[in-house]
This record gives C-alpha cells, structure tokens and sequence, in this order.
C-alpha cells in the first residue's frame, strides 16, 4: 500500500473493552484481573507462564459447569489498582513503567517468580493501598 496523497476515512473500533469467551470450568469475579489463557479464552488470573493480562472484568461470569466459550466476560481496559506483593516482589513507586507479573485474580508482583509469572500489564503508579496497573 502506498503512502497517502489526500485524507482517508481510518475506520476506529471502541476499545475500551473487550468480550472474551471464557474458558471450561471457570468462575470470573467482578473487579478480577482477567488473563487470556494460550487457547484464546479468559480465565481470572493466576501463577501460569501462558496468560496474557487483558484487562478488569465488569460482569460476573459462571462458566464453571460449562465448555469453553459458552459464556463470555466484558472486559475493561485502563488503569486498575490491585493487591501489592511483599518481601522482594514489592512494587515500589520507583518501578513505575515496568512490567508487572500476575500472582492472582487480586495481586500483582515486580517479579516473574523464577519464570512462572506472566506479565499482567504496566505499573502506572504506586500508593499506600496498591498498584495501579496499565491493560491497554
């Protein structure tokens, strides 16, 4: 495709969410750190070298009698505040801009944990309360 010689029309898609089907077996919380699994599905967060961190879930979702994708969750992206780790895997204020690691549904970590933490977004900032934490 070559460059541009007049306007053009660039089609937008919404993104401040997104609607993932949620895998087997699984319940998602509102307000939990949602993760895509290495199938495509969503699953609340956890210890995994597979997930990919998505974003926070709006809905409460029960799919834990179900297959994957016979349900699915809404997913807000933005900057959330979760549940900081402790001892060497403290986020502190001057990791602003790194990467965060997912310990659960609620906490994130500085570390990967010896390699079995995935990446749950970008440490935003830093308060007495948590880590406010980047899913874009």
């Amino acid at each position: 495709m070559a460059a541009l010689t007049q306007d053009r029309h660039t089609p937008q898609k919404e993104g401040a969410f997104l609607v993932i089907p949620v895998a087997a077996s699984t319940k998602i919380f509102v307000g939990a750190l949602v993760a895509i699994n290495a199938t495509g599905y969503a699953v609340p967060g956890s210890v995994a070298t597979t997930l990919k961190g998505a974003g926070v879930a709006e809905d409460f979702v029960d799919n834990s009698s179900g297959s994957a994708g016979d349900k699915s969750v809404k997913v807000r992206l933005g900057v959330y505040r979760f549940g900081n780790s402790a001892d060497a895997d403290l986020i502190a204020l001057k990791d602003r801009g790194a990467s965060c690691y997912i310990v659960d549904d609620q906490t994130v970590a500085l570390t990967n944990g010896s390699n079995t933490r995935s990446v749950a977004g970008k440490i935003h900032d830093v308060d007495a309360q948590g880590v406010w934490v980047l899913f874009s």
